[in-house]
């Protein structure tokens, strides 16, 4: 007898949250963006001093974009694969020993002033590696071709990964180094692709529901290849060359072309649904991004290079995925696909938290006081999301009749 996705995780007897791979990573995830925040604004002030290898601001952007969004990516994936596929989710223990994996890799980092870097890079590397053979031998034995390009740049996402530990390890400012560019790449060119998958899909679905009008263009014609082919070639100036009137021109164009692409997804019908309307939102910080950098790669200093980075790693970044962690929670743990206020409360505080952001790159005199204000409504949104839906993600799924 053929074995379910339903009938294998009612096998498992063992503790709820190993039962499907969004629960352990979404939670861990949003634990450690909340829990990360809280120890980067002492240490910013000089305040708390950890025991990392990394200057204060590397572990900082590290520990988000490798750490924060390395879970949420593979919470992500292990959901996915599954439906991809039609092959059944990793859960039980192997689930288990993935998210020690990542866990380890955040304690690692923490501690590296204690350990050879060569250690510390390898503890930390093994899960993205490993997460990756994962899926590999799941796309490969599903004949799931078409989602080869995902496991490529999760491929990508990890070199950066690596080449930001050899960067930190010869000494060199790593945030703001080849590895960090490549990694943060690799993660907007996913949202791109993924996000230009789901984003539209999801808008076309609600719309249908209540009644006629305008839907979103299709997912994927020539008109996003052509816009993905653009922001491919503008990444990689710009992980190349991130200073300069070509990579500038690359970016700007690329920036034009993704808003015209999401224009096409009718996410003004959408206001009626935040869960839905924040997808949108979420998304325009990418083309946001872009033009920001473009400005900046031709004018250096107008805006602010990491100002205008923060758009993409807290707005495109940290928007989508705390969008998509909601929707997928409430999806796969049997609940109404609508946002309550609570819901609502953690979207605007992420927003916040990224507007204070860009302001305090924009009027340095008061920096440390909208540094504060936004990692306390980071915080917020985090520390919320865990509050809000830990308990559906810790507890056991409830049993279907038949």
């Amino acid at each position: 007898m053929t074995a379910t996705t339903s009938s294998q995780m009612r096998a498992w007897t063992g503790p709820a949250i190993l039962t499907y791979g969004f629960r352990p990573f979404f939670f861990g995830a949003a634990v450690w963006a909340a829990l990360a925040m809280a120890l980067w604004v002492p240490m910013l002030s000089g305040h708390l001093v950890l025991p990392t290898a990394f200057d204060p601001v590397s572990w900082h952007a590290h520990e988000f974009l490798f750490g924060y969004l390395g879970a949420v990516i593979a919470g992500f994936l292990l959901t996915a694969v599954p439906n991809w596929t039609g092959r059944l989710p990793i859960v039980g223990w192997r689930l288990g020993a993935l998210a020690l994996l990542w866990g380890g890799g955040r304690l690692a980092v923490a501690f590296s002033a204690e350990l050879p870097p060569a250690v510390v890079a390898g503890i930390d590397l093994a899960f993205p590696i490993i997460l990756g053979l994962a899926i590999l031998r799941e796309i490969v034995a599903g004949k799931n071709w078409r989602n080869l390009l995902v496991l490529m740049m999760l491929a990508g996402f990890a070199t950066g990964n690596a080449l930001f530990h050899w960067e930190a390890a010869q000494g060199a400012y790593a945030a703001q180094g080849y590895g960090l560019r490549l990694g943060l790449g690799a993660a907007i060119l996913m949202i791109a692709v993924v996000g230009g998958r789901i984003v539209p899909s999801f808008t076309r679905n609600w719309l249908v529901k209540r009644g006629a009008g305008r839907l979103p263009a299709p997912p994927m014609q020539r008109f996003d290849k052509l816009a993905l082919l653009a922001l491919l070639a503008a990444l990689l100036l710009w992980v190349a060359l991130p200073l300069g009137v070509l990579t500038g021109a690359a970016l700007l164009a690329a920036g034009v072309l993704q808003l015209w692409r999401l224009a096409r997804w009718a996410g003004d019908r959408t206001a009626g649904e935040p869960l839905v309307l924040v997808l949108h939102i979420a998304y325009a910080f990418l083309p946001l991004g872009a033009l920001a950098l473009g400005i900046e790669a031709i004018s250096p200093g107008s805006l602010g290079g990491t100002a205008a980075q923060h758009l993409w790693m807290a707005g495109a970044l940290g928007l989508m995925t705390l969008a998509v962690m909601t929707r997928a929670t409430l999806g796969h743990t049997g609940q109404p696909l609508t946002a309550g206020s609570g819901t609502v409360a953690l979207y605007v505080a992420l927003v916040a938290s990224v507007l204070l952001r860009l302001a305090a790159g924009l009027w340095p005199a008061s920096a440390s006081l909208l540094y504060a204000a936004s990692g306390l409504a980071w915080i917020a949104a985090f520390a919320g999301f865990a509050v809000l839906y830990g308990p559906a993600l810790l507890r056991a799924p409830a049993a279907k009749a038949g």
